[in-house]
């Protein structure tokens, strides 16, 4: 799906990070691209909402020139599935671990009755304000047991330290919201699926990736694979380029 406009022209890959991270997550990946000649930009993602999540990697998108491949690991899938819809310079999408909605879908739904965070919210969530029931506006923040049990699986205690240490929150009525018209219909996608995901059962991932019809490459990884085997979400995503733009 190369426009003319684009084609020989290098890409940029767009980096979206997820829920409870934030544009660091992506270091190790967006390094070795970086070495390997390949324009990257690692960006924030707000976390506030999904239409304004969206709205914001959208505006970003449109400041840039020539092919696009976007990546999404987690709720950034959610991100860009909205995101992408419509800007014909992104050539494909990239999913790591992450949720890819159909229109009307939201994250928490999506993630099903075996995900780790589909108990009661106090066991596994910190509140901010610390009332419940929570609304669309309060903060989540994971609980030092959900990082090192669920979220980090595959990365070393001292890692999953700075993980919690450093994690972003993500609010209620992100996590909630509906999704918009997919653009998965229309751009082709890879999907990189972790076999030990806690948080996004494999089975959830597998599901969502075939409805897209991606290209599934699957690895031996938790939630953040993309920190724990940063080698081949790399090489999926050259895949992908190569596949698109050449």
């Amino acid at each position: 799906m190369t426009s003319p406009d684009n084609h020989g022209s290098p890409p940029t890959i767009v980096l979206v990070h997820g829920a409870w991270a934030d544009a660091s997550s992506w270091s190790r990946v967006g390094s070795t691209l970086q070495d390997e000649g390949y324009k990257v930009r690692a960006i924030a993602n707000p976390l506030r909402s999904l239409s304004g999540d969206a709205a914001s990697v959208r505006a970003f998108l449109d400041s840039l020139t020539g092919p696009i491949v976007l990546v999404g690991h987690s709720y950034g899938g959610a991100v860009i599935t909205n995101a992408a819809t419509g800007n014909p310079n992104i050539q494909a999408l990239v999913y790591v671990d992450a949720f890819a909605p159909d229109a009307g879908e939201n994250a928490t739904a999506l993630a099903g009755p075996d995900s780790a965070l589909s108990v009661d919210p106090t066991t596994v969530f910190d509140l901010v304000p610390p009332t419940f029931p929570p609304t669309a506006a309060s903060d989540l923040y994971l609980k030092e047991s959900t990082v090192f049990t669920s979220f980090a699986n595959g990365l070393s205690d001292d890692e999953k330290a700075v993980v919690f240490a450093t994690q972003r929150s993500a609010t209620v009525g992100a996590l909630g919201e509906p999704s918009g018209t997919p653009a998965w219909r229309t751009i082709p996608s890879w999907y990189v699926l972790g076999t030990r995901d806690k948080i996004i059962p494999p089975s959830v991932q597998r599901s969502m990736a075939e409805r897209a019809g991606s290209t599934i490459v699957e690895f031996d990884a938790g939630h953040v694979g993309l920190m724990a085997d940063p080698k081949t979400v790399t090489q999926v995503i050259e895949q992908a380029v190569r596949a698109t733009v050449g």
